[in-house]
């Protein structure tokens, strides 16, 4: 048995900490002031300490309180999603989806209102995370798309979203100086990405270009390297897939495009369960992702 206290003090004490006030708690709850404020100094007694300081017309939570609250809150928003989706029309459906950080917010992010517009009776549940799921053990995602590999069991689909041009890019304020491309990339600051299969080590290797001895600032997501050549940090070695759009404003430039090794690469993948391959929000999602992707004509994406 789960030792919690009862849920409706909880409630009471969310409303008011995040609102800030008995009297709004009160409205939004639809409860009088004197039964709000009696069922926080409950969960209070329960636990022993102060939750909130009472001011002149306000409230403050304290320490405890705060983290309390944004717990409570974050719980509170899980249960109104699962309520909200036990509620929909009959037709409905929800595809749960986990995507890696940088594909989610770079690539696919700006092209999911179009999918929900084309099947408005699927809602789209997006996680994220670095690390690929192993969908077999993890039963409440329905698709993934992973960065840099695949989770490969039994009864699981892998799919390749096409190969990806891999190359230097950096705001174009860097490139003004003169020199050759193979001077000036030795000369600019190299951003490491921490996932990428390709490295700036690889890349000047490939190239036959000596690699500078200097020390390179370093991060853990495709965005925040990207972002970072935006700001005009240094050189981003990143795929051309997630730079879509700082390249289509001129935020980015590829550097020496005709001069330097070609590199591609099968850099994102998606997975179902096989035996889920014909469910409906599955198939029509898989079909729209590698339409979207170019790859309709992929004997992939049936």
């Amino acid at each position: 048995m789960r030792r919690l206290p009862n849920f409706v003090l909880l409630r009471a004490f969310e409303a008011t900490a995040r609102l800030k006030s008995f009297t709004r708690a009160a409205e939004e709850l639809h409860l009088t002031q004197s039964a709000i404020s009696h069922q926080v100094r409950e969960l209070e007694h329960y636990f022993g300490r102060r939750l909130l300081a009472r001011r002149n017309r306000t409230v403050e939570p304290t320490s405890e309180g705060l983290r309390l609250q944004q717990s409570l809150g974050r719980v509170f928003d899980v249960i109104e999603a699962a309520c909200n989706e036990v509620s929909l029309a009959s037709t409905a459906q929800v595809l749960a989806l986990h995507s890696a950080p940088s594909f989610a917010a770079k690539w696919l992010g700006p092209r999911l209102p179009e999918f929900m517009r084309e099947n408005p009776d699927i809602t789209i549940r997006l996680s994220s995370g670095a690390m690929p799921i192993d969908l077999t053990s993890d039963r409440e995602v329905d698709v993934a798309i992973s960065y840099g590999r695949a989770v490969q069991r039994t009864g699981i689909v892998a799919l390749p979203m096409g190969e990806e041009r891999i190359v230097p890019m950096c705001s174009p304020s860097l490139l003004r100086s003169a020199g050759e491309p193979r001077e000036l990339i030795q000369k600019l600051t190299l951003i490491d990405s921490q996932l990428s299969g390709i490295t700036w080590p690889d890349w000047f290797r490939l190239n036959d270009i000596p690699l500078p001895n200097t020390v390179r600032p370093s991060f853990d997501r495709a965005a925040l390297v990207l972002l970072a050549a935006v700001d005009g940090m240094g050189v981003a070695l990143e795929t051309t897939r997630l730079a879509e759009r700082e390249l289509s404003r001129g935020d980015l430039v590829t550097v020496g495009d005709a001069e330097f090794v070609k590199l591609s690469r099968e850099t994102h993948f998606f997975s179902y369960r096989e035996d889920e391959r014909e469910v409906d929000k599955v198939k029509r999602f898989r079909r729209w992702l590698f339409k979207t992707a170019g790859l309709e004509n992929s004997s992939l994406a049936g």
